[in-house]
């Protein structure tokens, strides 16, 4: 029997208000992205849980605050952006999350078989504007920079300077920087002219680490 995840969406939008994202085109495309189908079925029904959730080969979907959160930071109070760089795709929430936000999602991930299953579910739910690349994460997607925006799923000890130079000028680069033991920040840094970045830092967060190199 298919289940009925309405109360539960509203639930999950409700405690995100709850805890500080307000800005009301994110709630919009989190109520629009159904997070069950970036699960495995088994994993279905924690869906709308306040939790990361596993997906294979020791990643996770994180979670919903999270995702969120690095969406509303990567807008930067604008409606929607043009060009916008995933790095990480993982179970492919994040980019279609995004693809409600970006005229274009561009999405880069190191797993192979990650990237497909991402395309196979974002093409089940008519998510058109997503494309992808299997490819090294800190390398980024530099034939099709500048982006407006540039979010990262998985964390470096620092932050990688191609990314950087991949933003357009008033681009973010949304990141969480630092060693599990040390702790993480979650960093955003904006280009404010060719060689000018500013450097904000907000929550702890735990992420997995972003490693370099392609897998099958």
């Amino acid at each position: 029997m298919q289940r009925d995840y309405q109360w539960a969406r509203r639930a999950l939008l409700d405690r995100l208000e709850a805890q500080g994202i307000s800005t009301p085109a994110v709630l919009t495309a989190i109520e629009e992205v159904p997070r069950e189908t970036f699960v495995d079925e088994v994993q279905s029904v924690r869906a709308y849980e306040d939790c990361s959730l596993p997906i294979g080969q020791g990643q996770t979907l994180s979670q919903p605050y999270i995702v969120a959160r690095m969406t509303e930071l990567v807008m930067g109070g604008e409606t929607r952006l043009k060009r916008v760089l995933e790095v990480g795709t993982g179970s492919g929430y994040q980019a279609a999350v995004l693809s409600q936000l970006c005229q274009t999602v561009f999405t880069v991930e190191r797993i192979g078989a990650f990237l497909e299953q991402a395309r196979t579910r974002h093409r089940y739910l008519g998510l058109l504007n997503i494309r992808y690349m299997h490819r090294d994460g800190f390398k980024g997607w530099p034939s099709q920079a500048p982006f407006d925006g540039i979010l990262v799923t998985a964390a470096p000890d620092d932050v990688p300077l191609e990314l950087k130079e991949q933003l357009a000028v008033g681009g973010r680069l949304v990141i969480p920087v630092g060693t599990q033991a040390g702790g993480q920040k979650l960093t955003v840094i904006t280009r404010l002219a060719d060689n000018e970045y500013q450097t904000r830092w907000y929550d702890l967060v735990s992420f997995v680490p972003l490693l370099p190199g392609e897998l099958a």
